[in-house]
């Protein structure tokens, strides 16, 4: 599915300008019909199951306990 360059940064969380300068330096590939930049969605696919990836791992680790220190003694 293509969409346009407001869609998709809409869809992927970046403003507009950024998406053109992706699109302009060839990091995201769109196909321009003469008048807007199309964008094909499928592309971000794995942007979103990376993004989604790193989300758990941050949970994960926010959730991890810090173990205590075994070098701690109390000396009172």
């Amino acid at each position: 599915m293509y969409k346009t360059v407001e869609q998709t940064a809409a869809e992927i969380g970046m403003p507009e300008h950024q998406v053109l300068q992706y699109i302009y330096a060839g990091r995201i590939k769109a196909v321009h019909d003469g008048e807007h930049f199309l964008i094909n969605s499928a592309q971000f696919d794995t942007y979103h199951q990376q993004l989604e990836r790193i989300k758990e791992e941050i949970e994960i680790w926010k959730n991890t306990p810090i173990p205590e220190d075994v070098d701690i003694k109390d000396e009172d």
